[in-house]
């Protein structure tokens, strides 16, 4: 069968086509390192740099190696929310054992004029991106009346399972203090591979403290949010991963001790 010159243009044409749309619209992926039932289980060092990371994504969260805190990444930007309650920028070789990251392209928008709680604000997500199967990324700028977090103190080897760890976590109140909350709703289904439900970290708007969220909250601000539909995992191959227990018989009421 021969192709004319005319067909050739018109399919060198609606490549172009798509390729601009694929620009236009680009796909939304997370990328994540690791597993959370691995961080579970005391694997505490990865070799995933926060420059790797921020080739993956401009938004995120996660911790750093040996449970150094909690990180929170945003406007292409990385921070470390340390046990004493602070907030730094973190250095593009620290490393993280887990880590989730995408290029954040909300779909939704939504203004809070009046005082909303967590629950009210995850229900506005929820009512929007009805199905659990899927992934959500979700942002908040705005001043909180509160705002509980927990961070992760350094630890040391032989390592401790995380929920040994929390139970000696630092907790922190923030109060009439305006930040940015960063996190992501994961389906059920993904309990383990990561954390089900919510999961969110704050820092402050002055970027010098924050943390993993326990609950907040708002006063008045803007909620920003897009669906995602594919993940990317990269598995570790070191020792202490391939020797881990990943699926142990307590594992979702173990994640859901150490995330609430």
């Amino acid at each position: 069968m021969k192709h004319s010159v005319t067909d050739c243009l018109c399919e060198q044409q609606l490549a172009t086509t798509l390729s601009g749309l694929q620009q236009k619209h680009p796909e939304n992926v997370i990328y994540q390192t690791s597993l959370m039932s691995a961080l579970l289980s005391g694997v505490y060092e990865g070799s995933t740099t926060v420059a790797d990371l921020l080739k993956k994504g401009d938004f995120g969260l996660g911790t750093f190696n040996q449970l150094d805190g909690e990180l929170i990444a945003f406007d292409n930007g990385v921070y470390q929310l340390r046990a004493d309650g602070s907030a730094r920028e973190a250095g593009k070789d620290q490393k993280t054992p887990f880590a989730v990251m995408t290029f954040f392209r909300p779909q939704y928008r939504h203004s809070f004029s009046q005082p909303a709680s967590r629950q009210a604000i995850h229900d506005v997500i929820d009512s929007q991106v009805t199905s659990d199967n899927q992934f959500c990324a979700l942002r908040i700028d705005g001043h909180f009346s509160s705002a509980q977090t927990r961070t992760v103190p350094c630890q040391h080897r032989p390592y401790r399972s995380m929920p040994e760890v929390l139970d000696q976590q630092p907790v922190f109140h923030f109060n009439q203090r305006n930040g940015v909350l960063i996190g992501f709703r994961t389906p059920q289904y993904m309990q383990g591979i990561n954390v089900a439900g919510y999961h969110e970290h704050f820092i402050t708007d002055d970027r010098q403290g924050g943390g993993h969220l326990l609950d907040y909250q708002l006063e008045q601000g803007v909620l920003t949010f897009g669906e995602i539909s594919k993940l990317i995992v990269d598995l570790p191959q070191d020792s202490d991963f391939l020797r881990a227990n990943l699926n142990p018989d307590d594992l979702d009421a173990a994640i859901r001790s150490v995330e609430s």
